[in-house]
């Protein structure tokens, strides 16, 4: 009986901390969103918008991972597979934006470009610091953790798009880096969705 009192306190523990750290990811992605959001609106660059939606994408992400903590392993897999769709959703809408510049071409500002993509290297470096010692815990915080990891990604992504701008002094390298992110975004929704659906179709256990 002992066992399982210290069983179920090394659990409450657990999943204690995941919260605490799944807290201040969140908050600083809902920050970022809206920050990075008004700088890729202003810059016109659709690698920016990509990075802004990354970060939505990722703030929803950590508010249901906040939710699912101390939910079944089937109800972790069921929010790890709504992750994976709404990451395609933001390829899907980014896709979307990049055929609009090839319609109506405009350069964009490189310079916030750059200054965003740095501040944004250095939010999510702080974030996948926290998360990294969750990474393998479960299926919900492995999953949170791709996405983190998705976001340092784009910001480099971001970065090397506005060098591009800066150095060519025209629009497309920031449309090409963009198209690069929409490959990467759907890989990565497939990875998190063939994961989810393979915990999902596991048999029941009583701890599901």
């Amino acid at each position: 009986m002992g066992d399982c009192c210290n069983q179920g306190c090394s659990l409450n523990g657990l999943q204690e901390r995941q919260r605490s750290t799944l807290r201040i990811v969140l908050a600083i992605n809902a920050l970022m969103f809206f920050v990075v959001i008004t700088a890729a609106l202003y810059a016109q660059s659709s690698a920016l918008l990509s990075d802004s939606m990354d970060y939505f994408g990722d703030a929803v992400t950590y508010a249901l991972s906040l939710f699912a903590i101390s939910r079944s392993v089937i109800f972790k897999a069921r929010v790890a597979l709504f992750k994976g769709v709404l990451i395609f959703s933001a390829a899907a809408l980014i896709a979307g934006q990049i055929i609009y510049k090839l319609w109506v071409p405009s350069v964009p500002v490189f310079e916030v470009m750059g200054i965003f993509s740095l501040v944004g290297l250095l939010a999510n470096s702080t974030c996948l610091f926290l998360l990294w010692r969750h990474r393998n815990e479960d299926i919900n915080m492995s999953s949170v953790w791709e996405c983190s990891r998705n976001d340092i990604v784009v910001n480099l992504s971001v970065l090397l798009a506005a060098g591009g701008v800066w150095l060519s002094g025209d629009g497309w390298p920031d449309i090409i880096i963009a198209t690069l992110l929409v490959v990467f975004l759907i890989r990565s929704a497939l990875r998190i969705i063939t994961s989810a659906r393979a915990e999902l179709e596991r048999p029941i256990t009583p701890q599901s």
